[in-house]
């Protein structure tokens, strides 16, 4: 299933996160994206995405954020992390799940930012070349001006992956969510599973649900 509730985003950006009308507006979005028995939700919009990853659905599903594996990746790579967004409300939270991931890996990290707000205007106007371009050339630009370079970029919103094939000449490694992200929600999935008792065989593995906080299609793009 793929749930797609842009009001989210909306609501998140102007109350922030921690309201409680946000909270409940993602409980209950969470809880209609697994009503077709998916045992994963995931969520892959960065700025709601700590709200959601803390609330699995009481043993109904697993709720994730499509950038905690990504988060993971980047601290297997390096101390030193440049977190790159086109939305300002997509920054804190993305390096809090850093610090977060520091903290249970028992790591140093040192964490710089990056806000290309000029980039946005590109999604918003559904121009997904400019904005995969505009998010390219803004990132090479910072990385090159730094003086102490960092050992891995991460694009902190899904939307910003197709930046990634534009960003190969920079040298460290340029990380967005998606595919980490699905990559960790089916092996979640599989891990749900009952346990194969010998002499029965289960039907195909329930797919994870996506929870989106706004289209890919038409302007209000997701974080």
């Amino acid at each position: 299933d793929h749930v797609v509730d842009e009001a989210l985003l909306t609501q998140a950006q102007a109350r922030g996160a921690a309201d409680p009308e946000v909270a409940a507006s993602v409980h209950a979005a969470l809880h209609r994206a697994a009503a077709g028995g998916a045992p994963v939700v995931v969520c892959t919009c960065s700025t709601i995405g700590g709200l959601a990853e803390s609330m699995s659905g009481s043993g109904r599903f697993v709720a994730q954020r499509i950038d905690r594996a990504m988060a993971d990746r980047a601290l297997a790579s390096g101390r030193r992390i440049l977190v790159v967004a086109a939305l300002a409300s997509t920054l804190a939270p993305t390096q809090d799940l850093l610090a977060d991931s520091a903290r249970t890996q028992g790591v140093p990290v040192d964490l710089g930012q990056l806000l290309l707000d000029g980039a946005w205007s590109h999604f918003l106007q559904g121009d997904l070349t400019g904005y995969a371009e505009a998010v390219a050339a803004g990132t090479r630009s910072a990385w090159r001006a730094l003086p102490e370079k960092p050992d891995v970029i991460v694009l902190a919103q899904a939307s910003m992956a197709a930046a990634v094939p534009l960003l190969q000449d920079v040298g460290v490694e340029v990380l967005s969510s998606p595919a980490l992200g699905v990559e960790r929600a089916l092996a979640s999935a599989m891990a749900l599973q009952p346990p194969v008792t010998s002499g029965l065989s289960h039907g195909a593995v329930a797919p994870p649900a996506v929870l989106r906080a706004a289209s890919l299609h038409r302007p209000g793009g997701p974080a």
